[in-house]
């Protein structure tokens, strides 16, 4: 689905949180429903704990965003994006190793 399809489907009460406003913050919810379709083949193929941490890797980086958002201090707004940073490596990662059951 292209991203700019995908912001007609997006609920009111999600675009009217502050939050949307970070466009980093908007990428990774649209990563995190691009990957459903990814993880359903990987699920229907019987690959659960990969499915699993292919999807909880791509979540965790909107997660870590809106937990940076609410935060006061630098200190710990830098934390929370080190974390979404990393929870992006490892859904590069999870992709690769699932990347012959999602082209299949």
């Amino acid at each position: 689905m292209k991203y700019q399809d995908w912001l007609k489907t997006i609920p009111k009460d999600i675009t009217d949180d502050s939050v949307w406003n970070l466009k980093v913050y908007r990428a990774a919810l649209y990563l995190s429903d691009l990957n459903w379709e990814d993880t359903q083949k990987i699920i229907e193929r019987k690959f659960f704990s990969l499915s699993d941490q292919l999807y909880s890797s791509t979540d965790s980086i909107s997660a870590n965003v809106t937990e940076e958002y609410s935060r006061n201090s630098h200190k710990e707004k830098a934390r929370f994006y080190e974390i979404a940073l990393g929870s992006a490596r490892k859904s590069k990662n999870w992709y690769f190793k699932s990347r012959h059951i999602c082209t299949a």
